[in-house]
């Protein structure tokens, strides 16, 4: 008599469905700027810093502003400019059978709702960090492109305190208020480096240990992120930013949403479908730094 005792074997399975290690919010959203409307697009005016006279003497013609003819001032008048976020739709889908559930022993469709949310959230960081460098859209119509002055390190070396303290003193160049929350965005290696520091780790820098959680805390003014869809301009090489909550500008023209309905034309298998509409723009040069960095921990 043949030995069949495989044949009683027990499988078992999970009554829940495990996602694959995957981003599952948007990191970035919000530390922008965030417009809700029904548009194509949004403007985003901006007004020049001014310049204030000095007066010599009574009774003196109060300042106008402005050149023409006619103009008493010491300036040239307050100059007005306007960044422009264009509304672009992003989607994801996916079909489930109807005997899917079935066979699966469990019921896929919570599951795949959930994966295309997450897929949506990757997707809004994506377009902050494409928008964060990339040519911006001014009022005319035309771009400019981000500014050679806003940009530390070629990509030849790794981040170290110094190119930490390099930024800070970049915003205070620029003027921009210290007291304005900021972020600075690292991958993987860079907080792997940082955390080599005693100036992150010890607790006479700071009053969080970086070391006693394993992320960094808020630390030299920063709040620190650490992403893995950073743009890499070549081989080896990684694009971190910091950036203030006046520098990036996004327009939701419509959030995410998902739906879900029967396909007639596919054997009344369940679509699902999500979506959102939304534009993200530079809006002020000087409060986004542009660090270019050697994606490792030594050179």
């Amino acid at each position: 008599m043949a030995i069949t005792i495989s044949s009683a074997y027990i499988e078992t399975f999970e009554a829940n469905v495990r996602h694959l290690a995957q981003q599952s919010v948007t990191r970035l959203r919000p530390f922008v700027m965030e417009k809700s409307e029904q548009s194509e697009k949004h403007n985003w005016d901006l007004l020049a810093a001014s310049t204030a006279r000095e007066k010599t003497a009574a009774r003196m013609v109060s300042p106008a502003g402005g050149s023409g003819s006619g103009a008493v001032s010491a300036t040239d008048g307050l100059a007005w400019s306007r960044r422009v976020s264009i509304t672009e739709t992003w989607d994801a889908g996916e079909v489930v059978e109807l005997e899917d559930p079935i066979q699966m022993l469990i019921d896929p469709n919570s599951a795949v709702t959930q994966n295309l949310a997450m897929n949506m959230r990757r997707a809004l960081d994506d377009i902050i960090i494409a928008a964060c460098t990339g040519a911006a859209t001014i009022g005319a119509g035309t771009t400019v492109n981000f500014p050679a002055g806003q940009v530390i390190g070629t990509g030849a070396e790794v981040i170290t305190l110094d190119v930490v303290l390099a930024v800070q003193e970049l915003f205070y160049a620029n003027d921009v208020d210290p007291d304005l929350p900021k972020c600075f965005v690292i991958g993987p290696t860079q907080q792997r480096k940082l955390l080599q520091l005693m100036e992150v780790t010890s607790g006479d820098y700071q009053n969080a240990r970086a070391l006693a959680t394993g992320i960094l805390p808020s630390w030299m003014g920063f709040t620190w992120i650490v992403s893995t869809r950073l743009l890499a301009p070549d081989t080896g090489e990684i694009s971190c930013l910091a950036f203030s909550n006046k520098a990036m500008g996004m327009h939701m023209a419509a959030d995410i949403t998902a739906k879900v309905g029967e396909r007639t034309d596919m054997s009344f298998a369940w679509q699902f479908y999500t979506k959102f509409s939304a534009g993200a723009v530079r809006v002020e040069d000087e409060h986004i730094v542009h660090i270019h960095l050697l994606d490792a921990l030594t050179v």
